[in-house]
């Protein structure tokens, strides 16, 4: 795993091969930051990472200058190797949290500038994601909301919808809060 840009880049972290995550390629995260620099203010955005696997996404937040990124996720391999990786950078500006993300969103009062969510592509109820932070308000207004899938979801039909871009087989779904 590397980090592409900011304080940490390209600082490389071992992934161990036992975690099982499908980390969002290099090639896509680019092209996902491309967007996003020309969208956010880094050092003012809080933002929460759902699904985050190996905290790849949410490390990129923080090195770009994120004061706040809580980064979900559920499995304890993953969880425990995100809180190691925060303490062997240093990146106290992550905040990980070892939940479920549906019941994280149900219960969450915090309002964010950016959420990435990057469930499993055969997730049953990855579908209901977008409706569930849209219901539950958890976007600052003029917040975006990024949602990463494959080609067999399409959210144009949702509130909030801005766009939709491709990167190989991974695609990112585009909400803003407008």
């Amino acid at each position: 795993m590397r980090i592409i840009s900011g304080k940490y880049k390209s600082r490389r972290i071992e992934v161990s091969p036992d975690l099982k995550a499908r980390p969002t390629t290099d090639f896509a995260k680019e092209g996902l930051f491309d967007i996003l620099n020309n969208l956010l203010d880094w050092e003012t955005t809080t933002a929460l990472d759902l699904f985050s696997g190996t905290g790849s996404i949410a490390l990129e937040m923080v090195s770009r200058g994120c004061p706040r990124v809580i980064s979900v996720e559920m499995s304890r391999n993953h969880y425990d190797f995100i809180v190691k990786t925060k303490k062997t950078l240093g990146a106290n500006e992550l905040f990980p949290v070892r939940a479920d993300v549906f019941k994280f969103l149900a219960t969450c009062n915090e309002k964010f500038d950016l959420i990435f969510a990057d469930p499993p592509y055969d997730l049953p109820t990855a579908d209901t994601i977008p409706t569930l932070i849209i219901e539950n308000n958890l976007l600052k207004p003029e917040g975006i909301f990024i949602m990463e899938h494959s080609d067999k979801h399409h959210f144009s039909h949702l509130p909030f919808f801005k766009e939709e871009r491709k990167y190989g087989r991974v695609h990112f779904s585009i909400f803003e809060n407008k």
